[in-house]
């Protein structure tokens, strides 16, 4: 595999890091550098400064609103975003919702719902999980019950990711029950301030507020809101998830954090008048990273070639999400390691240790390092993406 930059992309490669650097909202940048969390009105702010470009829903073909780039502009786009420190655009309106609807919608429903997915001023949230139906998606029992023109939802939804800034939420439910437990499931959409809907924050072990537990009583949407045939909701979802699995990859992100690992790694005492980047094990440990990023942006390049050929992400999706969770995690743990004790307290200019003057990396790494360990649970657990892989792609 030739992984060399096709000269004719530098241009446009060129025009992406000019945007960032001039044209994005830079107060949001540095909000996002500190570690602090957005509110509703910053992530629609920065969904939107791309949407006025036409770049939020990046990968969109151009008959429906896309910019129509090619899977090569595609992963410049995403790299630089990354790279600049934006905030990485809420998945649940343009990678996942958006291409259900524009692929098994009704003319209605894309004229409904794509405009505000694709410019950023309307958000939405997936409710997949329920309390008793996690890594066990099929086994939901959040009901959709038929009274006219209407479905009349009743359960709970929980670690729905980003509720509290959307403004509607796209539901597996449970419409029938048939002998095989993937049947009998339909995909409906439903707004978040229907009567009837409350949105519960989960504070998770990082001290943020991203996810929420999404209680649903007698709430009646419209027949209308129902995405493609009723009872099919699974083959839909499954559609979905390949490409959630494959958005994991982040290698723009991750390697900017590779190199911040380095740059504060070089200046941080080991307890002699090594920097810590000179001790062989923390070296080691970071330059196998580096080699594992590497294998893992050329498994993603394979898993994009097979897209631009035609194909999908299928099941070899599920490879991605191993290996890009799992390195998520030992970088996180190498800032863990980086700011050891000075993790343990927030920073400001009275308190900087002699070795650096600005240690405001610590506090943020410990939290971001919390936050990813539950990376491998979300999007299907990595034990399962392991069956999955062994089940259905080797065969065993």
């Amino acid at each position: 595999m030739n992984l060399d930059q096709d000269p004719k992309l530098v241009p446009f490669r060129e025009k992406i890091q000019t945007f960032f650097r001039n044209d994005y909202p830079q107060d949001i940048l540095e909000k996002v550098a500190t570690g602090a969390s957005l509110t509703t009105a910053e992530v629609r702010r920065a969904e939107m400064a791309l949407g006025d470009k036409g770049w939020l829903a990046s990968a969109w073909p151009k008959e429906y609103g896309g910019p129509g780039w090619s899977i090569e502009e595609q992963y410049i786009f995403d790299e630089e975003l990354e790279r600049a420190g934006a905030p990485t655009v809420t998945p649940m309106g343009v990678v996942y919702v958006g291409p259900v609807i524009y692929t098994f919608g009704s003319e209605e429903q894309k004229a409904k719902w794509l405009p505000g997915v694709r410019d950023g001023s309307v958000g939405w949230a997936q409710g997949y999980s329920e309390p008793e139906a996690g890594s066990d998606l099929a086994s939901l029992q959040f009901s959709a019950v038929r009274d006219g023109d209407e479905y009349v939802l009743n359960g709970t939804k929980i670690w729905t990711s980003a509720a509290q800034h959307a403004d509607w939420i796209f539901l597996l439910t449970r419409t029938s029950k048939e002998e095989k437990k993937q049947q009998g499931i339909t995909f409906i959409c439903c707004k978040l301030d229907q009567p009837g809907v409350t949105v519960k924050p989960i504070i998770t072990i990082d001290g943020k507020y991203a996810l929420s537990q999404c209680e649903f009583v007698d709430v009646r949407v419209p027949v209308s809101n129902r995405i493609g045939e009723e009872g099919k909701g699974w083959s839909y979802s499954q559609y979905l998830l390949g490409n959630e699995r494959t958005s994991y990859a982040r290698i723009g992100g991750k390697r900017k954090q590779l190199a911040d690992i380095r740059a504060i790694a070089s200046c941080i005492p080991t307890g002699g008048n090594q920097s810590l980047l000179e001790d062989s094990f923390f070296a080691q440990r970071l330059s196998e990273v580096e080699i594992r990023l590497d294998a893992l942006e050329i498994t993603v390049l394979r898993v994009l070639s097979a897209v631009r050929d035609g194909g999908s992400p299928g099941n070899e999706a599920s490879t991605l999400k191993i290996m890009a969770t799992d390195i998520a995690q030992e970088i996180t743990t190498l800032f863990l390691e980086a700011a050891a004790d000075h993790g343990a307290r927030k920073f400001d200019d009275s308190v900087s240790p002699e070795w650096t003057g600005d240690a405001h990396f610590a506090a943020p790494g410990v939290a971001t390092y919390y936050g990813t360990r539950a990376q491998s649970i979300y999007g299907g657990t990595n034990e399962i993406q392991r069956n999955i892989i062994a089940k259905r792609v080797l065969g065993l």
